[in-house]
């Protein structure tokens, strides 16, 4: 029996023809990626704006089971951070409020690059953090500052860590670092605000020391 023949060819892709599939995928591709980039800085935002919201839960919580006080407004033989946030130390108002706060990951902005996320309360530093605490925050001034994001600049020249204080007239602004020369600000009340270079100097009229990580 003689084997069947088929009238059907093959036929491969010309040079052509691959040169302009790669060309059409090369536009898609351009096409998308500005649109991606765009979604993860919007979910990075959000990420930010939630870690701030939670620790401003915990804040309060917190507070509210220690005579309306902050950590900062306790000394640390009674269980607070006051003496050690007076010298810019994070560190301890995040750790006085572990059992507060969900997790130590959610005092790590994911767009910042300066610092490193954490699981491990017991593991916790200075490194791992990227929120600022505002040492004269109190329950009874609920518009205050009680944390944000820490990328400040002065004159143009980065903070370091500790001891931050401020008059009326720092020229203090955000560094493009995170979110593009806006941050995110929590305040006492619970509200967590983006602002812009005039939205910090605004926001920071009132408060004179911050506890830089």
């Amino acid at each position: 029996m003689k084997p069947r023949s088929s009238n059907q060819t093959n036929h491969a892709l010309t040079l052509v023809e691959v040169l302009v599939v790669i060309a059409i995928l090369a536009v898609v591709a351009a096409l998308l990626l500005p649109a991606l980039a765009a979604a993860k800085r919007k979910h990075s935002h959000i990420g930010c704006v939630n870690n701030l919201q939670e620790i401003g839960l915990a804040c309060r919580v917190w507070e509210g089971d220690k005579g309306d006080k902050y950590p900062m407004g306790i000394s640390v033989t009674n269980g607070g951070s006051m003496e050690l946030v007076l010298t810019g130390n994070v560190l301890t108002t995040f750790l006085v409020m572990s059992n507060e706060l969900s997790t130590p990951r959610i005092l790590h902005c994911p767009e910042d690059t300066q610092h490193i996320k954490t699981n491990s309360f017991a593991m916790l530093a200075s490194s791992n953090i990227s929120y600022f605490i505002n040492i004269d925050a109190a329950e009874a001034y609920p518009q205050m500052l009680l944390s944000g994001d820490d990328n400040f600049a002065i004159n143009g020249v980065p903070v370091k860590s500790g001891l931050l204080e401020l008059s009326t007239n720092t020229p203090i602004s955000w560094t493009a670092k995170r979110h593009k020369f806006v941050g995110n600000l929590a305040i006492a009340d619970g509200s967590v605000q983006q602002v812009t270079q005039s939205g910090l100097r605004s926001a920071l009229v009132a408060t004179n020391r911050l506890a830089i990580p």
